[in-house]
């Protein structure tokens, strides 16, 4: 047996969500059994215990996407990892255990110089960062990006990677505490996303918007956003944060010249096998030359992961929240 935490039920409060003793997976053929050293919360773990994430899960199961750990046994058909092996990837669910079953060839090797709490945090919110700016957004050096909900895991990786691609970042984040720690991290500009915002955006790109908007938080931010959108630019549509999806006329894109463009990073490597090989293989050989800059907010017991989830909800987090088993 092992510990993990379970989603016993579906609840807006979490309540579901315990720790118990469940049986040690076992690999199937192709597949790889992980010791887990670490693994970090991301916001559709949190929505996937709510029951409001587009993959449908019937209570019990283990959510937790990222992790990092020791290769511990091979399933049959698959030689290229061995025992003891330092690993890190992700899965759509089963992180949050002492072991966890994944497909051998979605694994990477960890990085030497990345401890294993920060490589347990890096897949998730960079592959969703890199898949919104190249895939999706096509941001070229020297336009300007706007990242809303700029303090959490996923926009500050949006910070980060906009930066190795050489635009002008502005990151948005309402807390005054958030937003002297995002201009320590090296954002060009700072903004507070109180309304009216859209007039700050307009000052800093001499009035003609920025050219790509990263919104993982939707509902007011995305229609005000719409009023500080280059013509050209693209709306990138990460997620619903603030618990509001957004609509929007058809006229208003059309009029105004941008793009509404929806984001699925694990979908987009799952519709393109060889393009989601091809994005792996790039932000992890960004890690190994030491490119970019995950932040950790905090390292937490496995038995706390309820509570690190909640305060995920409560945006009392920057960067990314660790558990360890």
């Amino acid at each position: 047996m092992m510990r993990a935490a379970v989603c016993k039920a579906l609840s807006e409060d979490l309540s579901g969500l315990q720790l118990a003793d469940v049986p040690v997976p076992d690999p199937g053929p192709g597949e790889v059994r992980i010791k887990v050293a670490a693994a970090s919360v991301n916001y559709p773990d949190l929505l996937l215990c709510q029951g409001k994430y587009q993959l449908k899960l019937e209570p019990p199961f283990v959510p937790g996407l990222d992790f990092a750990g020791t290769v511990e046994t091979l399933g049959k058909g698959f030689t290229e990892w061995k025992v003891g092996d330092a690993v890190a990837g992700g899965v759509r669910h089963g992180a949050f255990a002492d072991y966890v079953v994944a497909p051998a060839a979605t694994l990477q090797k960890k990085p030497d110089e990345m401890s294993f709490e920060t490589a347990s945090s890096y897949q998730a919110a960079y592959l969703t960062a890199y898949v919104a700016l190249v895939r999706r957004g096509d941001l070229q050096a020297g336009e300007t990006l706007l990242v809303h909900g700029a303090s959490g895991g996923v926009g500050l990786a949006a910070v980060d990677v906009g930066r190795i691609l050489g635009a002008t970042v502005t990151a948005a984040s309402g807390s005054p505490e958030k937003r002297a720690k995002l201009e320590a991290y090296g954002a060009d500009h700072v903004i507070d996303p109180a309304p009216g915002f859209r007039n700050r955006v307009k000052e800093l790109t001499g009035g003609r918007g920025a050219d790509v908007v990263f919104d993982p938080v939707g509902g007011d931010i995305f229609d005000e956003s719409t009023r500080c959108i280059a013509f050209g630019g693209r709306l990138l549509v990460i997620g619903f944060t603030s618990g509001r999806i957004a609509t929007i006329s058809s006229n208003v894109p059309l009029i105004k010249g941008f793009s509404v463009v929806g984001v699925r990073a694990g979908e987009y490597g799952r519709q393109l096998p060889q393009k989601g090989a091809e994005n792996l293989d790039t932000i992890w050989g960004w890690a190994r030359e030491g490119r970019t800059r995950p932040m950790i907010d905090s390292i937490v017991p496995l038995a706390d992961a309820r509570d690190a989830l909640l305060k995920l909800q409560q945006r009392g987090v920057f960067g990314k929240i660790v558990l360890k088993p």
